[in-house]
């Protein structure tokens, strides 16, 4: 049955290239660049924000070590004021420090990823970016033009 539908769904697609391109229209090309753009940039944000609570671990650690180990500190833990001493508190933080650590090089693999889904989509539909390239990109749109095609199929698609 697989393979049946397969055959079919393969007898179909020179019956779809030879009425209309096949491919995606160009909004939804830009709205799929769009959507991963933003993807690549909520990946970023959040890794400059761990990076900023490794800091802010980091300070509080130094600031720790020279601290008698008996005495009390305070630390919030799920929004409640708790209080203990520095010698239960620092080891956890350094645990925390280097689990956002982890957190963060996953991230920046992900966004690494994330931009070379970026590339191949870029080439895939030969998606320009305002700016970039304009000499380039004249060429090939006023061929489009001329053709009366503007963007469809999502070749020449130019995003601002």
């Amino acid at each position: 049955m697989a393979t049946s539908s397969g055959n079919s769904a393969a007898g179909a697609k020179p019956n779809n290239t030879g009425a209309k391109q096949a491919g995606p229209a160009a909004e939804q090309v830009v709205a799929g660049f769009q959507r991963m753009r933003q993807e690549q940039r909520s990946l970023a944000s959040k890794a400059a924000e761990l990076e900023m609570e490794i800091n802010e671990h980091s300070l509080v650690i130094e600031t720790l070590r020279d601290v008698d180990p008996s005495r009390k500190c305070f630390r919030m833990v799920g929004g409640v004021l708790v209080e203990r001493t520095v010698k239960e508190v620092l080891p956890a933080l350094e645990s925390n420090k280097e689990q956002i650590s982890r957190i963060v090089e996953t991230i920046s693999t992900q966004m690494q990823t994330k931009g070379r889904e970026l590339n191949e989509y870029r080439e895939r539909y030969n998606i320009r970016l305002v700016g970039e390239e304009e000499g380039a990109g004249k060429a090939a749109s006023g061929n489009q033009d001329s053709e009366g095609g503007g963007a469809k199929g999502g070749a020449g698609v130019l995003v601002s």
